[in-house]
Order: C-alpha cells, then structure tokens, then sequence
C-alpha cells in the first residue's frame, strides 16, 4: 500500500518544478507558465512559489537534470509546501535518477501531480512507497486559452481538495487535441472542441477492481529494469494504466512493448487495463487492433480492457492517484475510483 498525502486546502502554498522539459523559464513562454499561475491562485486559491532552478530555461535545466533534482528534492522537504506541480512534461526526466534520496520523498509525502514524462518522477514516488497524481501539468491544462476546462477543475477538486472517495468518472463530453502555438496573440483563441464518443470497452466482462499503477506507455520504457521499475508485487490485482504521448507512436510499437509487459508476467498479473484517449485520436482504431492481437497470443482475451477514458495527452482529464482502487465495470463500460486520493 503507496501512502495518502493530505489533502489541498485554499491558502496552502504550492510549489512548480520542471523535471523534464525548462520551457517554462524561456522567455517566449513565461507568460504561459503565470498565466497557469494564475488559475491556482484565482481558481483554487492556493499560493504558488516555483522551485529556485525551475525557471532557469530549457537550456539551463537541459544541462543541469541535478539542479532539477535539487528543486524537487527542495519541494519535498519544504514543510510549508503543500503540493508540487509538474510545469510540463518533456524527454529527459530519466536523467534525475542518480540525485534522487528516496528517504526525503518516504518521509515528507505530499501531493505530486503530471503527466507524461513525470511518469519518471511518478516511480520515484512510488519507489518511495507514496502515492502521487497521474494528471494536469502547469503550461498545458492549469494555462489553457481563455479558461480552464470546467472538467478538468472537477477532478481536481474532487481528487485533490477533499478526502471523500472520488467516484465514478463520468467521460467527458468534449476533447481537444487541437495544437496552437503558445504566442501571446493566440491567449484568447480557444481551442476547437470535438463531441466525445465516451468509453470503449474491448474485451472482459463483469466488474472487477484493483490498484491503479501505470503511466505514458514510451516513458515507462525508459524505466525498465531500473532500480525505480515497480516491484512485482505492484503489478498484482492491478488496474494498469496506459496512454501515449504527443510522438503518436506507430501502432506496431503498442505491440511490441505490450507484449513485453506480457513475457514479464505483468499484464497475467493484472485484473485489468484502461488506455487513454490517443492524440487527435489518430491510430485510435490500430491501437485497439494492436491491443487485442496481444491479449490473443498471450491468451488474455477475457482481461477486462477499457478504451478511449480522459487523461493523459488530451484535454480535458481526470487525475489518477497511483496505489488507490479502481473498478471497471464491463456491464456499464464504466470506470471508477473506490476510495479517496488524499487524506
């Protein structure tokens, strides 16, 4: 069992870190990052410090991952900081591994929430036996154009600011993958919204539960067979948790590292699996082909998978906290979280 932190409070001091990607402090984007600023402040009323390297610039942070460290190692053992959110994903969050002390993390549990890349930072986490949030980062969801997204404010109220259980997740009814530059001049252009089709399931029946533990399906390929790859255990009575990223990759690759989840045992391991919505929903349809040829072979063909769910590289999302129960239920085509994210 991953411990809880505790739950955000308006007036909490939060603080912003940049494990992978710097573009945060590069000067043609610093307005997105206060303007991302800005919504946790005026949305959720937190008061938000960024981390002293986090700022820095993309090429600053590319050349010094120990100063990222630093900075998250900083957050962490900062007993006036609440919660730590992840300024944006990026490529290179693996090279953090060697300036990691597991023991400041184990010992000072608090909120930790991004997508993508911070999947490393997630297992540091995780490793450190602490359950962290699969979900918004600063320069994406929080700095939105014009406004978040109410759904996105939803999970993160329900996931981060009250200890209740979180619930069922109902799909969003829109989505966006929709890219337009981060230039001042587009601040008050909106992203174009698609209706959603909703959850997809392909295969499995009846309803079953476990422990959510999962992430961006490339970086996670980063991990394995570090010191910070799940233990086994992890992976048992597991719902995993899969998307991929902005790189869109080609559909064979989905086989190939599925099947590797499948020759280590894992996916025998788990009780289910949820993949996010693809970006621009492109290889939506070879996504699944891929995913079922695998269950096929390795005879898993009644594992419960559910398709097509909010979170990850789309707009808007839910959040996941790492270690808590989750349901699907095949009956319904539904996903749930069974108990609270936070204490």
């Amino acid at each position: 069992m991953l411990s809880k932190p505790k739950k955000l409070q308006p007036g909490d001091r939060v603080a912003t870190v940049s494990p992978s990607w710097g573009g945060a402090g590069d000067p043609e984007f610093r307005w997105r990052y206060e303007q991302g600023v800005k919504r946790l402040e005026e949305i959720f009323g937190l008061e938000v410090i960024p981390m002293p390297n986090s700022l820095k610039g993309s090429d600053y942070l590319y050349k010094n991952p120990q100063a990222r460290a630093e900075d998250l190692m900083m957050a962490f053992q900062d007993k006036n900081i609440k919660g730590i959110f992840a300024n944006i994903g990026g490529e290179d969050n693996i090279r953090l591994l060697p300036y990691i002390d597991l023991n400041v993390i184990r010992e000072n549990p608090k909120i930790f929430m991004g997508y993508s890349d911070v999947t490393v930072s997630h297992m540091f986490c995780h490793k450190a036996g602490v359950s962290s949030f699969y979900g918004p980062a600063i320069l994406t969801d929080f700095a939105e154009n014009v406004r978040m997204d109410p759904y996105t404010i939803e999970m993160v109220n329900r996931t981060l600011f009250t200890n209740e259980v979180i619930g069922n997740i109902q799909p969003a009814k829109e989505w966006t993958s929709e890219r337009l530059e981060w230039v001042e001049s587009n601040k008050n252009q909106r992203r174009r919204m698609q209706q959603n089709t909703g959850y997809e399931l392909l295969q499995g029946s009846g309803i079953v539960q476990g422990r959510l533990i999962g992430g961006c399906i490339e970086v996670l390929e980063f991990l394995k067979e570090t010191e910070f790859w799940p233990e086994k255990k992890y992976w048992e009575n597991s719902i995993i948790f899969f998307e991929t990223s902005e790189e869109k990759p080609e559909p064979e690759f989905i086989r190939y590292w599925l099947r590797n989840y499948a020759v280590q045992g894992i996916l025998q391991k788990a009780n289910g699996i949820i993949f996010g919505k693809p970006l621009d929903e492109k290889y939506y349809d070879e996504y699944k082909a891929e995913i079922q040829k695998v269950m096929m072979e390795f005879d898993l063909a009644e594992l419960p998978i559910l398709y097509n769910l909010n979170f990850g590289h789309t707009e808007p999302k839910f959040i996941l906290p790492y270690g808590a129960l989750a349901e699907i239920n095949c009956e319904k085509g539904s996903f749930a979280i069974l108990e609270n994210g936070v204490n």
